[in-house]
């Protein structure tokens, strides 16, 4: 079938037809999710849904510049100290460093950070205390 609408053919016998066309190709068994629960479908309703879900998908943060740091360092320190290698653990903290750094250095709104650069030997050595076999 045509993907432009034949004229003299309405739209709605034009729409049914590439419907049926592609229920017979198949198309409708290959779909992302089929047979699984339509997520959210019994949470209660939320108007505010579709923003939610774009903060979510688009990984975006409406946190003050201070709390959301804290949030990151927070998650940050968990992946160093899950991490299975010292020089794993010591690239994170670094990396988590000059994020606080950079926070530090231009916060312009919300609270003030009051987070000082973290102890890279300090993490290194509670990473090395998880990690010892206990006796």
């Amino acid at each position: 079938m045509p993907r432009e609408k034949p004229p003299g053919k309405n739209y709605h016998d034009w729409i049914e037809g590439l419907i049926q066309e592609a229920e017979q190709g198949g198309e409708f068994e290959r779909l992302e999710g089929a047979g699984q629960p339509i997520p959210g479908i019994t949470d209660p309703y939320d108007p505010d849904w579709w923003v939610k879900k774009l903060l979510k998908r688009e990984k975006l943060s409406i946190l003050p510049p201070a709390l959301d740091l804290l949030k990151k360092v927070e998650a940050g320190l968990d992946t160093a100290l899950a991490s299975t290698r010292e020089t794993d653990v010591r690239a994170h903290v670094a990396g988590l460093n000059a994020e606080i750094a950079r926070v530090n250095s231009r916060i312009a709104e919300g609270p003030a950070t009051q987070l000082a650069p973290l102890d890279v030997e300090s993490i290194v050595r509670e990473w090395r205390a998880r990690r010892a076999p206990s006796p």
